[in-house]
């Protein structure tokens, strides 16, 4: 199965340089290219690719508007993996909650960008280790906010498993941590973010923070007891 890709990106030549290493992949098909937000938006519309790869910072419409409206095409809008020079960037927050399914730095190595673009276009989410480390600490300079009503859907074990998503842990990780089986974590995953109303796992970390549900430097709290 192809994956079809946009590139919007203000400067010419990274697009070049993106889309002859992408198009050497032979999953992969860059569609069509964008200098700016409002193109990408309009180019996405026409071209309906799986993934769109956006730079944060644009002229006139920036990646986090863009990111935004591209939210609001139907059906089946195209999943978004921003793209950024800078680990620290303070867009970073605002970009996922516009609805970016995954953030890499412009440096990463080739390998790990195509990697990323598939993570994104299977409908999971991806985030750098600098972006995730900024993003907490974004929520620690915060007040607490009150809980969300929407978390009282959900069941002992599924709330368990959210805060275990929010914490950056696979689905792997969090199977040998419960004691249950990969694909009962898949499935508690699922029911998480149909329940509230979520896209993917990306989303579901910011809410969790968001609500309070997970605070940094909570980790110890936040970890299951095993069984006895």
């Amino acid at each position: 199965m192809t994956i079809r890709l946009l590139l919007a990106d203000d400067q010419e030549l990274v697009r070049t340089g993106f889309r002859l290493i992408l198009n050497a992949e032979p999953d992969l098909d860059v569609a069509g290219e964008a200098g700016d937000g409002s193109q990408a938006v309009n180019e996405a519309a026409r071209l309906r690719p799986d993934v769109v790869l956006m730079d944060v910072r644009m002229p006139g419409v920036d990646g986090i508007e863009a990111t935004r409206r591209l939210g609001k095409l139907t059906p089946n809008p195209p999943r978004v993996l921003m793209l950024t020079t800078f680990d620290l960037d303070q867009y970073v927050y605002d970009a996922l909650r516009a609805g970016a399914s995954g953030f890499l730095l412009k440096d990463a190595p080739a390998a790990q960008l195509i990697d990323a673009i598939r993570v994104v276009a299977a409908g999971d989410a991806l985030l750098a280790p600098t972006v995730t480390r900024r993003m907490i600490a974004e929520f620690a300079r915060r007040p607490l906010p009150a809980d969300e009503p929407a978390l009282a859907e959900l069941t002992g074990r599924e709330l368990e498993v959210l805060k275990l998503v929010a914490r950056g842990r696979s689905n792997a990780e969090i199977a040998k941590q419960l004691y249950i089986s990969d694909a009962t974590v898949k499935t508690h995953v699922k029911r998480v973010l149909a329940k509230l109303s979520l896209r993917d796992r990306v989303q579901a970390v910011v809410l969790a923070y968001e609500t309070g549900l997970v605070q940094p430097g909570s980790e110890r709290r936040d970890t299951p007891e095993p069984p006895r």
